[in-house]
């Protein structure tokens, strides 16, 4: 009875003693936080810098040579089409137009002569009184005077044109810019008078690398609408609209050209400015993880994936790209996983760890997923 006493005390002590050795193992583990990468739909973001074009811009020039005589507009004036804008001195190609007037009636005149002379020559050549050679010279001479007639009306026509071209009128409505020149300068022809804006739509234009490009025509869904960010960093309200691709690649820098066209109720954005366009990509079922879950040997990616038994192994991953605080994974991972959420410039291969699971969305409130 005795030893049977002795005996049950005994193996209380020892278990006791393995109980106690247990915990202080247990007590020795470091704590963790450990989470399962997320899978969700998310989206990332391209910037390209834009250059802004109105749809309607145009370069007034002198189609003549003259005085400018008057300026009826002044810089930042709205405009209507056909409105008088400026007009050139016009004296010189009103006396020319007289001149050539004069010069078309009298070939009429001649003309008119000549088919005098050519109807009495056929009355002789039908009589016999005069050889048919006559007839024919007068049937050259009445051509020849029809060709200076419809020649003095063309010579006309073009002075009269000239003249026209003193009265410079807009092309269609819009807002005065620069006038480099003032009333009384010598205008030649060619002289840019100044150019007129309509601001009420307007082109973006960007460019794309290859790769981007690329990408770009890979999409399951390609993008049509995109944001312009002004230059000030704040976004434009109204969304644009891609609606070219050039057909080449520019040979220097291995770009291609995006048009994108915006409208422009308030007339915020104007001919000549600039702004970066951002083209926004979707993803859909991303797996995400933190970029401080991460570290980084040889220029290659690893977390540290937290077996059942609490055992910590390196595990090298493949990111797609890297958003903000995120990076989303091509390969090496599995939303079933369970990755050290921090700390992981501390951290072992091989080392047995007490893992306390956590959400990485409340983990994270802040993050842009």
């Amino acid at each position: 009875m005795k030893y049977n006493a002795l005996l049950s005390i005994g193996l209380c002590f020892i278990i006791t003693a393995c109980d106690s050795e247990q915990k202080t193992t247990e007590q020795k583990l470091a704590t963790h936080k450990i989470a399962h990468p997320l899978a969700k739909d998310t989206h990332y973001s391209h910037e390209y810098v834009a250059e802004i074009h109105s749809v309607k811009y145009v370069e007034v020039r002198s189609r003549v040579k003259g005085y400018l005589e008057h300026s009826y507009v002044d810089e930042g004036h709205s405009v209507k089409q056909g409105q008088l804008l400026f007009a050139l001195n016009s004296a010189e190609f009103e006396k020319e137009l007289q001149k050539s007037h004069a010069a078309h009636k009298s070939a009429i005149a001649d003309l008119k002569a000549a088919e005098v002379d050519l109807g009495n020559v056929r009355h002789l050549v039908e009589k016999n009184i005069v050889a048919k050679t006559e007839f024919a010279v007068s049937e050259a001479k009445v051509a020849a005077l029809r060709s200076d007639v419809e020649e003095a009306k063309a010579n006309t026509e073009q002075i009269a044109l000239q003249l026209e071209f003193t009265k410079i009128k807009a092309p269609y409505n819009g807002t005065i810019n620069r006038i480099p020149n003032k009333v009384g300068s010598l205008i030649a022809e060619g002289d840019m008078l100044t150019s007129i804006s309509n601001n009420h739509e307007v082109f973006a234009y960007f460019n794309l690398s290859e790769a981007d490009y690329l990408d770009y025509v890979d999409d399951n869904k390609p993008i049509e609408t995109v944001s312009l960010l002004l230059a000030n960093n704040s976004l434009y309200p109204e969304q644009g609209k891609i609606e070219m691709i050039e057909s080449e690649f520019d040979k220097n820098t291995g770009n291609i050209a995006f048009r994108a066209r915006f409208s422009n109720p308030n007339n915020v954005l104007k001919h000549g400015s600039h702004g970066k366009i951002i083209i926004r990509h979707e993803i859909e079922n991303a797996l995400l993880i933190p970029q401080k879950s991460t570290f980084e040997i040889q220029d290659k990616l690893y977390v540290f994936v937290v077996k059942p038994d609490g055992t910590v192994k390196q595990q090298n991953i493949i990111p797609k790209l890297a958003l903000k605080d995120f990076y989303v994974v091509e390969s090496g991972l599995s939303a079933q996983d369970n990755i050290i959420f921090e700390g992981v410039e501390t951290m072992k291969d091989g080392i047995k760890i007490q893992a306390v699971p956590v959400d990485l969305v409340k983990e994270m409130p802040e993050s842009d997923f």
